[in-house]
Parts: C-alpha cells; sequence; structure tokens
C-alpha cells in the first residue's frame, strides 16, 4: 500500500495534485454540510486537514470518521484558506480500515495528564507530546550512528547476557532456566552449576568491559544497546530498562575522552535542531522544560574544564546551603553539580580527575596516588549527563585496584589478559540514552521517553 506521508505533502506537495493518505482521525467536526478532520500519521507534528462537502459521497462515512478511526482518504491538495497550515485535502472518497468507539476510546478529549497516559502507553504515541518525544528519539538514534561512523568507529554488539558484573555494584537480573519451585541446592545457596551457562549469569549492566577487548582489535568501537539493572528505584530518573551508548577507542587518553564526548553532545544538540525543531518548538510550548534557544546555544559553546578539587574549591567558597556536604573525598551530588552548570559557569561542564575511593576499579590511577583519570559531563538543570575515564592499562595496577574493590579474578582473567598481551592506553564513557532523550526535550519524567518502561512493579507488556 504506497503512500505518501504527510510530512512530504506538507513540505513538497503541489495545489491541484491527487493525494492518497492514511492515517489516524485527531479531531472531527461538522459545520453547515461541509465536515473537518483532521488526520495524523505519525511522521510529522501537523495534521492534514480533510475537507469532506455534504456533496461528497465521501460524506456518508463520516458517521465512522470518529477520533481515533484509521482511515485512507483521496481527494485533491489544495491551498487552505486557513491561517497555520498550507494545505488540505477536499476528499472524494474515505475508507474506514478500523473505527474507535467514541465512549470507549481513552483519548477523546485534550489535556490528558501525563501520569494517566502512562496507563494506556500502546495508544499515547498518538497524542501530541508522545509523537514528538518518540519522534526526537528516533532523530537522536540516528545522529549517534551518523556521528560515530562518520569518525571511524565500528558499531559492536556487546553480549545482554553476561558473567560480568561491570561496575561491581551488585543490583543486577540473574538469567536462569532453572524451574523456580525446584531450584538446586539450599534456598540461600543456589547451586549454578547446574545452571544453562554452568555458573550464575546476569542481564548486563554495561557493555564496556566486552567494548575493551574490540577496541584492543578493531581500534575505534561503540554500543548502542539494551542494558538492565535490578535497583528499586522509583525515581523521575531511573529505569530497569534502558539504552547505552559506550564508545571505546584504543591509543586514547583522558583528554581525548573528554574532547569526544564534548564533540559528541554538541552534534546531538544541532541534529535534533536540524531535524526536529518543531517538536521542540512543540515541547518548549506546552512543557516550558526545553527550548531551541538552549539547544542552539549547547550545540555551539564551549564547555568549561575542571578538575574536581577545583570544582570542590568553587562549591566550598560558594558559602551556598547545600543539603549534602561538599568535602574533598565525597563524591558530588546532583545539586552541587547543577549548582555549577547553572550558576558559577552558566553552561556545560566537564569535572576530571575524581578520588579513586569512589569510582570504578578499572579507571586509571593517577600519578597523585589519590585520584583516577575519570571525567563527568555535567549540563544545566540536570548535572551528569556523561560518565568517562581513561582504563588502567597496567596490569600490576588493575590487579591492586581489583583487589580493593573486592573484584575477584577468576572470571575477569579475560579482561586481565589484554593487559598482558598487547596492552595500550585506552578510553571511553557511558551516555544513557533515555537520559539523553529525556534531557533533550525537557520531560519530567525518564519513564515518558521510552514507548515501554521498565521500573519496579511496573511491566505491563
Amino acid at each position: 500500500m504506497q503512500r505518501p506521508r504527510i510530512k512530504n505533502i506538507l513540505a513538497d506537495g503541489n495545489a491541484g495534485q491527487q493525494v492518497t493518505v492514511c492515517g489516524w482521525v485527531r479531531t472531527k467536526r461538522e459545520s453547515k454540510g461541509i465536515a473537518f478532520i483532521a488526520l495524523s500519521d505519525g511522521s510529522t507534528q501537523d495534521t492534514l486537514q480533510l475537507v469532506i462537502p455534504e456533496a461528497s459521497p465521501a460524506f456518508q462515512a463520516l458517521i465512522h470518521c470518529n477520533t481515533g478511526a484509521a482511515v485512507r482518504a483521496c481527494g485533491i491538495l489544495k491551498e487552505s484558506p486557513a491561517q497555520g497550515q498550507r494545505f488540505e485535502v477536499e476528499v472524494s472518497a474515505i475508507e474506514i480500515f478500523g473505527d474507535a468507539d467514541p465512549v470507549s476510546y481513552p483519548l477523546q478529549k485534550k489535556g490528558h495528564t501525563l501520569e494517566f497516559l502512562r496507563e494506556i502507553s500502546h495508544l499515547r504515541p498518538r497524542t501530541n507530546t508522545f509523537g514528538a518525544v518518540f519522534r526526537v528519539r528516533n532523530i537522536l538514534a540516528e545522529a549517534v550512528h551518523e556521528f560515530f561512523q562518520s569518525r571511524g568507529f565500528v558499531w559492536v554488539h556487546t553480549p545482554i547476557i553476561t558473567a560480568s558484573d561491570c561496575e561491581g555494584a551488585g543490583d543486577l537480573f540473574t538469567v536462569t532456566s532453572f524451574d523456580m519451585g525446584k531450584l538446586p541446592g539450599s534456598n540461600n545457596d543456589v547451586d549454578f552449576s547446574q545452571d544453562f551457562f554452568g555458573k550464575r549469569a546476569y542481564l548486563t549492566v554495561s557493555g564496556q568491559l566486552e567494548a575493551e577487548f574490540l577496541a584492543m582489535s578493531l581500534g575505534d568501537v561503540y554500543t548502542f544497546g539494551p542494558t538492565f539493572r535490578a535497583e528499586n528505584s522509583n525515581t523521575s530518573r531511573h529505569l530497569s530498562e534502558f539504552w547505552m551508548i559506550e564508545p571505546e577507542m584504543a591509543f586514547a587518553d583522558l583528554k581525548d575522552d573528554t574532547r569526544l564526548a564534548e564533540e559528541f553532545f554538541r552534534f546531538l544538540c544541532r541534529r535534533t535542531l536540524e531535524k526536529g525543531e518543531s517538536e521542540i518548538s512543540f515541547l518548549e510550548k506546552f512543557y516550558k522544560n526545553t527550548s531551541v534557544a538552549e539547544l542552539k546555544d549547547l550545540s555551539e559553546k564551549a564547555f568549561v574544564h575542571i578538575t574536581y578539587t577545583d570544582a570542590v574549591k568553587e562549591l566550598e567558597r560558594s558559602k551556598e546551603k547545600f543539603e549534602f556536604p561538599v568535602k574533598w573525598g565525597l563524591d558530588l551530588q546532583s545539586e552541587h553539580e547543577r549548582y555549577l552548570t547553572d550558576k558559577v559557569f552558566k553552561g556545560p561542564v566537564i569535572v576530571t580527575d575524581y578520588p579513586k575511593d569512589f569510582k570504578a576499579f578499572y579507571m586509571r590511577m593517577n600519578d597523585d596516588g589519590k585520584t583516577v583519570a575519570a571525567m563527568d559531563v555535567l549540563v544545566p538543570k540536570v548535572g551528569e549527563i556523561i560518565g568517562g575515564s581513561q582504563r588502567e592499562e597496567r596490569l600490576e595496577v588493575l590487579k591492586d585496584r581489583m583487589l580493593q574493590s573486592g573484584i575477584p579474578f577468576e572470571n575477569m582473567e579475560w579482561y586481565l589478559d589484554l593487559r598482558r598481551f598487547g596492552s595500550a592506553p585506552h578510553a571511553g564513557f557511558g551516555l544513557g540514552f533515555e537520559r539523553l532523550v529525556q534531557y533533550i526535550t525537557g520531560m519530567h519524567n525518564i519513564r515518558d521517553v521510552i514507548p515501554c518502561p521498565r521500573a519496579p512493579q511496573l511491566i505491563k507488556f
């Protein structure tokens, strides 16, 4: 079934041409022997107005053209006399694919709360808000690949099922073929040697470790895929299933890492404006948490670079009353990060060289013995959005860090092999894709930027 998209008709159509459009009825109104239908096909923020005169054979089908109905309409494209729309279609024939009961269809009126729409997440993409959000998500996903592919990175597919806990923080989902009612071993000590893989397996929290061995062969690589965390968190910034973007570069240090992260973020902002300005304008108008002007500024502004030590000094001299204490050796909290971006530097900031005690075991130890070559990218109103580091390429130093962090060598010999055989400096970072979409669109809750959100006590499909 060939059909032009409404987006293309509104941009490139010619008055007088015959068109056939398919979509879902947004609204229908009748007045003085003529009917008007606003039709959406999901390709654009705009609807196409269908005009059905009473004399048209299509007029008889209007009884089934209720809000939510799926239809195909044929007619002549005409210049629209109404403001705010370039074209309309004078309909000669209309076909109803699927009606929608006007009594039970839940999207009959405007002004539904986002909380209500989460309860009908299978229908919410038909609204203006979620149509805009998911089109922006698509633009950003395409831009991720465009950025890395244009720079010679290889897209690699790291495993979803893994034996490794990359962060060493627990809160992983276990993957098993066991009958849950007949677990081998005692209740507190399950014998995973009898399981499908012969050992305990998890859903991955990160593809970074596997990306490292691929970078040690292919040079520059990136992952872009689903990751999982079983953390019992119900905040507006956490999901149990989310997508991660993780580039890894061979023969690279922390400066290379920060440079890539800065270029990447600016590129994503720029592409969003080039391809989704109407969506951002809509979200700006109705939610006021994002703006075209802010994204334009982010796409052009150079990031401030500052060490953790100097960041702490800035916070201490501010005399601001923070909820969490500011002290060298303590991790920066969101309120500290936002103060740096919103009040001190009034723009994005990259903080580097954090104390080793609260950073991951794989981050490269600095010469001072107290800090690691880590970096966080902070953006206004949110705080951290990207986290990365130069990786520890020295075998003995890495082993010491693993011992200090309680990481057993048993399942990580392959990781240590990368330091035994042709070790090289390398670096990378991680960006949670939903956090990115949330920031760009200005949506308050991260559950509103993914089609099927997964969180504690929340799984519908």
